[in-house]
């Protein structure tokens, strides 16, 4: 059985990522220091998928950690989930963005390397696009970045590429997600930001529970047609299953970049009406200055992973919603 190593598997996406994985017949080792993650999904993780989960604490910025998870187990290929992402936040703390980001990524090529693992998906980000010069956005726009986190994936995608010219046994799935979304079916795991959440979703959500009083929309100048940001959301099992696409792309031989997108845009505003419906809450907001580093608009075009992966997004942005709700009314403590 073909073994994976899956970092900062124990959050929102990684988690489910797990479960596409085992669904798929690969084995999986989930590392994660728990930093931005619950600390029951393990567990969760058994019961959706009725088998025992192996799960080794351990934190990428700690080479000898890593390295000691590699001397336990032969793996066959990594998905590299473990780091920070959220763009403001990446503006007022950009040296721990690094440190996790970029040195992070390093420390688990030289270990990958030193154990003869040279096959690796990495959760790369539409960030590294900057600001937008065409829409939708292919894969082959120009990169650049609007925020240190921004700066940190595109550093990562950079490396990669390096790593491949010095040596073409190793393979890449460079992934650049736009913005996910949702939650698993069975309502048992989702995004649970440990703090005041970051992204739009999981603000909404919360506002929805009732934890939070309202939201807060920052900016509605943008030239869009409600004035408000506009973003290629994707639920989060058909990120997942992304994932397993490229992985089996890369035990062929074959490299690949490619965006994981829906290709259709919603603003803030649109966001908030669907989550209105899912969950039949109110959802308040007012309007705040613009975030740094925002962009107005950013949607994929996702023709490349159709063709390359045959991936396709099988979910709207009600079904999104409706999974979110689910996940978030079922955990209100």
């Amino acid at each position: 059985m073909t073994k994976i190593l899956l970092t900062g598997g124990a959050g929102f996406i990684g988690s489910h990522t797990y479960v596409a994985l085992i669904d798929a017949g690969f084995e999986v080792v989930i590392l994660d220091n728990f930093v931005n993650a619950r600390e029951d999904v393990p567990e969760r993780l058994r019961q959706i998928t009725q088998r025992s989960v192996a799960c080794v604490r351990a934190d990428m910025r700690n080479t000898t950690q890593i390295s000691d998870v590699f001397d336990t187990h032969h793996f066959d290929g990594v998905v590299h989930f473990a780091a920070l992402k959220a763009v403001g936040e990446s503006v007022s703390h950009p040296l721990e963005y690094f440190e996790t980001n970029v040195t992070g990524l390093t420390n688990l090529l030289k270990v990958m390397a030193a154990k003869d693992c040279r096959n690796l998906v990495f959760s790369s980000s539409a960030t590294i696009y900057g600001e937008p010069e065409l829409l939708p956005i292919p894969e082959t726009a120009a990169r650049s970045f609007t925020s240190p986190y921004g700066m940190t994936k595109l550093i990562g995608e950079q490396l990669l590429e390096a790593m491949h010219l010095s040596d073409p046994n190793w393979h890449f799935g460079i992934l650049r997600y736009f913005n996910p979304v949702g939650a698993h079916a069975s309502g048992m795991i989702g995004e649970d930001p440990m703090d005041i959440p970051n992204n739009l979703m999981p603000y909404i959500a919360k506002v929805a529970s009732g934890d939070l009083p309202e939201l807060s929309v920052f900016g509605d100048d943008y030239d869009t047609a409600d004035g408000t940001g506009i973003r290629d959301y994707i639920h989060v099992t058909d990120l997942a299953q992304a994932h397993v696409l490229s992985l089996q792309k890369l035990i062929e031989g074959k490299s690949h970049i490619v965006n994981i997108g829906t290709g259709q845009g919603y603003s803030v505003l649109e966001m908030v009406q669907a989550y209105r419906r899912a969950s039949g809450k109110p959802i308040p907001f007012k309007v705040t200055d613009r975030r740094p580093g925002d962009t107005a608009s950013c949607y994929a075009d996702p023709q490349r992973a159709k063709d390359i992966l045959g991936f396709s997004a099988t979910h709207g942005l009600d079904d999104m919603c409706i999974d979110s709700w689910r996940w978030i009314s079922s955990n209100l403590s």
